[in-house]
């Protein structure tokens, strides 16, 4: 695969990401219904995809355990995430999840067992501002949804650097199939009680919102975890990087132009947006730029 074919397949799994806020927002099922078939229907896909169980069948007890956690995490980031949407609206949700990188800077040297990197963590702070900017320029029925973004932002945060912790020995395909599916088993404990808590809640889906989950299960989950994977295997990880970072920018301009989020929101917060996203774009170059230079020192 060509350079140009793998930034493109890239483009097109961020923009994708990006949409899945948009479904959310559409899709009328509560977030934890919302989020139960979304694991259950991307799990059936990959299991369609993976021709045998016997890669699976060759990973160790402490590996499915692992990876069964995470599942959990991921399951738990894409409640937050829709149910911040559900509380706000989908653009003050893509910002938050702006903040992952800064979430990611203080997990991994504690999980990965790295040198802190104080650049990265200067630069995740200059997010504050921008945040604070937001906060101050949305109605208080949103604050809830911010703060459950942010949740969401951190948890992603976490699962994302623990699969990069176990995944070394492992095949992407058959760790996403047990990911998504202990994601299901862990959702489906978790709704009975949520059913008692919430009694008039719906799990059924109506045809359009079935429709719509088909498309964020197999468009948005499983097709852009496969166009994800093949470009990033011919792309250098800041391309990658600075690509993946343009998913709030897809996000946000697709709840402007399809869900009309401009008329809730007033001029401050896309001034607080412009700030996070212009420290969330110059991230990768000044992570490369700090690199670059410990490594020079290192060789002096």
């Amino acid at each position: 695969m060509s350079q140009a074919r793998a930034y493109l397949e890239l483009h097109i799994a961020v923009f994708l990401w990006g949409f899945t806020a948009i479904l959310g927002d559409l899709i009328q099922l509560s977030a934890l219904a919302l989020v139960w078939w979304r694991v259950l229907i991307t799990s059936i896909s990959v299991l369609f995809l993976l021709r045998n169980g016997l890669k699976i069948k060759h990973l160790s007890r402490r590996n499915l355990v692992q990876f069964g956690f995470v599942g959990v995490l991921t399951g738990l980031h894409w409640v937050t995430f829709y149910g911040a949407i559900k509380l706000s609206n989908a653009s003050i949700t893509l910002v938050c999840m702006a903040t992952c990188a800064f979430f990611t800077s203080l997990i991994e040297p504690l999980l990965l067992r790295k040198k802190m990197n104080w650049t990265e963590i200067f630069i995740g702070f200059l997010i504050v501002p921008g945040m604070v900017l937001i906060v101050q320029n949305v109605e208080v029925k949103m604050h809830a949804g911010i703060v459950v973004g942010l949740l969401s932002s951190l948890l992603a945060a976490l699962f994302s650097t623990l699969n990069k912790k176990w995944i070394d020995n492992a095949e992407p395909l058959p760790i996403t199939l047990i990911e998504m599916s202990s994601a299901w088993l862990f959702l489906s404990a978790v709704l009975p009680f949520f059913f008692q808590a919430e009694p008039n809640a719906i799990l059924l889906p109506s045809a359009k919102d079935f429709a719509l989950l088909l498309v964020l299960s197999l468009l948005c989950t499983t097709l852009t975890w496969v166009l994800a994977l093949r470009a990033m295997k011919h792309l250098t990880a800041f391309t990658s990087n600075l690509t993946v970072n343009l998913e709030p920018v897809y996000g946000i301009f697709l709840a402007w132009l399809l869900l009309g989020d401009q008329k809730e929101l007033s001029p401050g917060f896309y001034w607080g947006v412009s700030m996070i996203l212009l420290v969330v774009f110059s991230y990768p170059f000044l992570k490369k730029l700090s690199s670059k230079k410990t490594a020079e020192a290192k060789q002096e």
